[in-house]
């Protein structure tokens, strides 16, 4: 079976889904939707389409083009609903991070794949790094022992993707680097814990240099008329319905020596470094010992698995209790900063 896959949106992150696509022996691109013609019509042309595989109405597209899946691309806030009428066409989905704009979104998304029993897969490509891949083994076989406390950061000095554009309106975004970068170093934790059940959330946010035009990156593109009104940096500290607790912060721009991911998962039995890629125990002795791993193509081994999900009926990585667990935590994390208080994971 060769997939036939349509890609919505044509963001920088489109195009490093339509070179897997385009080369993968198990998939074509078949169709494109964009509601702005420009930018639809040079990723055409980069990727060989004909101009009856350009669409910029989208439900046009899923009633006229012969497709198995799509790929979202399209700015935070349409992640839920065009998914949701992606599976109601009949469609498999791969959905960029982060999964919605907040947990009833996230549960429609949920709710539409199982009712119409299509795959969906969050694209949070952290998980399939060669070096996640072999933390979670360490974690399933139990190195670690029981999971008591985590960190988990993304801090930029200089990353505000594309000021002014939807990257940066909380109306299109939903949330700042949150939402953007900070999902993928949540994500990670929690998956290699095996822990996505939130109790409580106590979180802070800032907004430092956007709103003086300070910190630009060179993700997406600036809009001079546009605005901003999102955080660039935040910092949480989740408590697990186990007592175990995660320490969170995320920049998109801030005053630190420079930019760095970092993910340390700590169990009574040892603990893991995922930004020094090493593992530490103390018994009688202190050990310190490299993390074993093979080097991947987390983008490609992503659209791996989604053909491999599709073609084979298998069960997506991310699975539907997760994401939603997640999401949970995403939205706790912005309304006890919003709030300035304790965030209880039965307000959500």
């Amino acid at each position: 079976m060769v997939v036939k896959i349509g890609l919505l949106g044509c963001g920088d992150i489109a195009w490093y889904h339509m070179r897997q696509i385009q080369a993968h022996d198990d998939a074509v691109l078949s169709a494109v939707y964009n509601r702005g013609r420009e930018r639809l019509e040079k990723l055409g042309a980069a990727a060989g389409l004909t101009d009856d595989s350009l669409f910029t109405d989208v439900d046009r597209m899923f009633a006229e083009a012969e497709l198995d899946a799509v790929v979202n691309c399209l700015p935070n806030r349409l992640h839920s609903t065009v998914s949701v009428a992606a599976f109601n066409a009949g469609l498999h989905v791969l959905c960029e991070k982060p999964m919605a704009t907040s947990l009833s979104e996230a549960k429609a998304m949920v709710d539409a794949a199982r009712k119409n029993k299509r795959k969906l897969l969050i694209g949070l490509t952290k998980r399939f790094q060669g070096d996640s891949i072999a933390a979670k083994q360490l974690v399933m076989n139990g190195t670690l022992g029981d999971v008591y406390y985590s960190k988990a950061g993304w801090m930029r000095r200089n990353g505000i993707p594309g000021w002014g554009s939807w990257f940066t309106r909380r109306e299109l975004a939903g949330a700042g680097p949150i939402y953007d970068i900070g999902v993928h170093a949540l994500d990670l934790t929690c998956w290699l814990g095996g822990n996505f059940d939130v109790d409580q959330v106590l979180a802070s946010s800032y907004a430092e240099f956007g709103p003086e035009k300070r910190g630009y990156g060179d993700w997406g593109t600036v809009n001079e008329s546009g605005y901003y009104d999102v955080e660039d940096l935040a910092s949480a500290f989740i408590k697990m319905k186990d007592g175990s607790t995660v320490a969170f912060e995320v920049s998109w721009a801030a005053n630190v020596p420079s930019s760095e991911f970092s993910v340390m998962v700590l169990g009574d039995k040892a603990g893991l470094d995922m930004s020094k890629l090493m593992i530490h125990s103390t018994n009688g002795s202190e050990v310190n010992a490299p993390l074993e791993y093979k080097e991947t193509d987390s983008y490609w081994e992503e659209m791996s698995h989604f053909i491999d999900c599709i073609v084979n009926d298998r069960e997506p990585v991310t699975k539907p209790d997760e994401m939603l667990g997640l999401q949970r935590m995403l939205d706790m994390i912005l309304l006890s900063a919003r709030e300035n208080r304790v965030v209880k994971a039965s307000e959500v």
